[in-house]
């Protein structure tokens, strides 16, 4: 049974075909933090590098078929962990479910993730404004879940220089973009000092895609 059959969404378009599912997340919220937990065992959290040879400040590792990988030879996906030469831990029942159902909330219908990159937030951690564009299908969307403190969600367009909103997410809360808004640039601002009753002082993000 889809565990996020039936759930009311609060549902708000941030922009064209990108939406907020506000606390969308929240009912599955022990089976989620269960099975990051598990994830996390598999494949603990590290700080990749850029091509350039800088460290990445939020921590990150994977589950799926395939795995965002950053290091000197530059950014793509691959099906192994680097560190171990493992394959990556297989992506929770739980991930899954939330993944398709709020694509599905957001309008995009068939969504079928091969990929969940785990970012891990410290307080004063930030991601610049980037694109997610190391995917071969930019027709799939990106389901984007925040778990733990607060952050800001910077939302901006096709490039760097567009407007850009300022989105703040709360545990639970899902953002769905693709389409029109596939491509647009989008930045997590510096955390704030916070503490979250279970993940204490750290932000978590879930990052769904179709990768392969």
């Amino acid at each position: 049974m889809d565990l996020f059959d039936g759930i009311e969404t609060n549902k708000l378009e941030i922009s064209n075909e990108a939406f907020l599912l506000k606390g969308y997340a929240l009912a599955n919220e022990v089976a989620l933090l269960k099975d990051l937990t598990q994830v996390l065992s598999q494949a603990p959290l590290r700080h990749m590098v850029t091509k350039n040879g800088f460290a990445i400040s939020a921590a990150m590792t994977n589950c799926g078929a395939l795995g965002w990988v950053s290091d000197r030879q530059g950014y793509r996906y691959d099906s192994k962990d680097p560190i171990t030469d493992n394959h990556w831990p297989l992506m929770p029942e739980s991930f899954q479910q939330l993944a398709i159902s709020s694509a599905e909330n957001a309008g995009f219908v068939g969504f079928q993730p091969d990929a969940c990159l785990i970012n891990q937030y410290q307080v004063g951690t930030s991601m610049g404004l980037h694109q997610d564009k190391n995917e071969l299908d930019f027709n799939q969307p990106i389901v984007s879940v925040s778990l733990g403190i607060p952050a800001v969600f910077k939302f901006c367009g096709l490039t760097r220089t567009d407007k850009t909103l300022k989105i703040p997410l709360a545990h639970g809360d899902v953002v769905v973009w693709g389409g029109q808004s596939r491509l647009n640039f989008h930045a997590i601002a510096p955390l704030k000092m916070n503490t979250h009753p279970i993940l204490g002082a750290y932000r978590y993000n879930l990052t769904f895609r179709k990768a392969g």
